[in-house]
C-alpha cells in the first residue's frame, strides 16, 4: 500500500477552512468557524478572504476601517512610544555565526558563545517588566493537564494589564482602536485583552491547558515525544519533564518569540544560541533577530523575536495586528524600516459573542 505524508502549514492548523464566497453579510451562527458579516472585524473572527470578497467598494476609505497607511503610522507612533526599552547600553548580544538558509534546519551549534553577553537586570525592576516575568512563572506546566489558575496569577494578569495601561505606548493603541470604532472605552478594551490574550483554550486533549500568552511569550513542560532528558529544574519544572516552547513539532518548536525569556533561560544553561540567520536594519533597540536554537533537547529552526523591546511593545503591535490583520501578514513600519507581523487565530473554540482568542503572533523573518 502507498503511503501519503501530509505536511500541515500553520495556516492549515489555525484558521478556518470556510471560506467568504458567497456568504458576505450572512447573519452571525455560532456554528460557523468564521462569519463575513459587517461586525466580524470587531470580534476579529472573519474568515479569511473576507476582505477579498466581502469588503464595499470605498470600504478602504470609511472612517472604521484599518487601512494599510494606517498600519504604518500607528506603528511608527507606537515605535516612538516605547519609552521602557533597552538603550544601547543595556544590551550587549553576540550574533557570532549567521547560518544560510541551507543551514537553518541542521541542527548544528555554530556558536561557540551564549548570544547574549550583558544585560543590564536594573530593566526588569520597571514595572512592566516585573509584572511580565511574573507571569511567565505560571505557565510552566505539562501540556493536556487543566490549568489551575489560582486568584495570585489572576491578580498578576489584572497588575500587568494595569501596568502596560498606565504607558504612553498602550494608551496611543487605545486611543487609535477607540477612533476606528474598535472599543468603546478602555474598559472594555482591557477586559477583551484579557480574554483574547490569557483566556484558556485546548492545545491538547480536551483539557483547557493553554492561553495565547502561554505560547507566544512562554514556554510549558511536555511529555513525552522526541527530546533531551529534561533534567533542568526551572521555575518550579520537576526532574524528568520536559520544556516545551509554546508547541513542539515532531521535536521542533513553534511558539516562543520572546527575548526576556530566552536572556532568563540561556542564564540558567536550559537555552543554547545555535546560530542566527537574520539581523535587523536597526541599530537601537529594539532590534529584531532570527534565530536558531534548542531548548533541552528541541530545536528551533527559525524563531525571530524582538530584542529590546518593552514587554508592552511587543504586546501591543502583535494586539494590533491580531484586531486589523487576523490570520495575514500585517505590515508596519519602526524607525522607518520595514517589518510583519503573522498572527493566527484560534478558531476551535471562542469568548464573549464568537470572539477567537489569539493561538499564535510573531515577527516574520525576511
Amino acid at each position: 500500500p502507498r503511503t501519503t505524508l501530509l505536511f500541515l502549514s500553520p495556516a492549515d492548523l489555525y484558521t478556518a477552512p470556510d471560506s467568504c464566497k458567497g456568504r458576505c453579510e450572512e447573519p452571525y451562527s455560532k456554528e460557523d468557524e468564521c462569519h463575513c458579516n459587517a461586525e466580524c472585524e470587531r470580534y476579529h473572527n472573519c474568515c479569511e478572504d473576507y476582505y477579498r470578497h466581502c469588503r464595499p467598494v470605498g470600504f478602504s476609505s470609511s472612517r472604521d476601517a484599518i487601512a494599510d497607511e494606517d498600519l504604518l503610522h500607528i506603528s511608527e507612533q507606537l515605535y516612538e512610544a516605547d519609552h521602557n526599552k533597552a538603550r544601547p547600553t543595556d544590551i550587549a548580544i553576540n550574533p557570532q555565526y549567521q547560518a544560510s538558509p541551507d543551514e537553518t534546519g541542521d541542527q548544528e551549534d555554530r556558536s561557540p558563545q551564549p548570544l547574549y553577553k550583558y544585560v543590564n537586570e536594573e530593566l526588569f525592576s520597571k514595572p512592566t517588566y516585573a509584572s511580565f516575568i511574573k507571569l511567565l512563572d505560571n505557565y510552566q506546566r505539562v501540556t493536556g493537564r487543566e490549568e489551575d489558575v489560582t486568584a495570585e496569577e489572576l491578580r498578576e494578569q489584572d497588575n500587568f494589564l494595569k501596568e502596560v495601561m498606565k504607558t504612553e505606548l498602550m494608551k496611543k493603541l487605545f486611543a487609535f482602536l477607540h477612533k476606528k470604532n474598535r472599543y468603546g472605552s478602555e474598559q472594555e478594551f482591557v477586559a477583551d485583552l484579557k480574554e483574547m490574550w490569557f483566556g484558556l483554550y485546548s492545545r491538547g486533549d480536551g483539557e483547557q491547558d493553554s492561553s495565547g500568552f502561554e505560547h507566544i511569550f512562554s514556554g510549558r513542560a511536555c511529555t513525552g515525544g522526541t527530546g533531551g532528558a529534561g533534567q533542568h529544574q526551572a521555575g518550579g519544572l520537576t526532574p524528568g519533564s520536559r520544556l516545551c516552547l509554546g508547541e513542539v513539532k515532531k521535536g521542533k518548536v513553534s511558539g516562543f518569540h520572546n527575548w526576556i525569556r530566552f536572556y532568563l533561560l540561556e542564564k540558567q544553561g536550559i537555552v543554547n544560541y545555535f546560530s542566527h540567520n537574520f539581523n535587523g536594519p536597526w541599530d537601537t533597540y529594539p532590534d529584531v533577530l532570527g534565530l536558531q536554537f534548542n531548548w533541552d533537547g528541541f530545536y528551533k529552526e527559525v524563531g525571530s523575536a524582538f530584542i529590546g523591546c518593552s514587554p508592552e511593545f511587543e504586546f501591543g503591535l502583535y494586539t494590533l495586528c491580531f484586531i486589523a490583520r487576523p490570520g495575514r501578514a500585517c505590515h508596519l513600519s519602526l524607525g522607518g524600516y520595514s517589518l510583519s507581523i503573522q498572527t493566527y487565530p484560534w478558531t476551535k473554540s471562542t469568548y464573549g459573542n464568537g470572539k477567537k482568542y489569539i493561538a499564535t503572533a510573531y515577527v516574520i523573518s525576511p
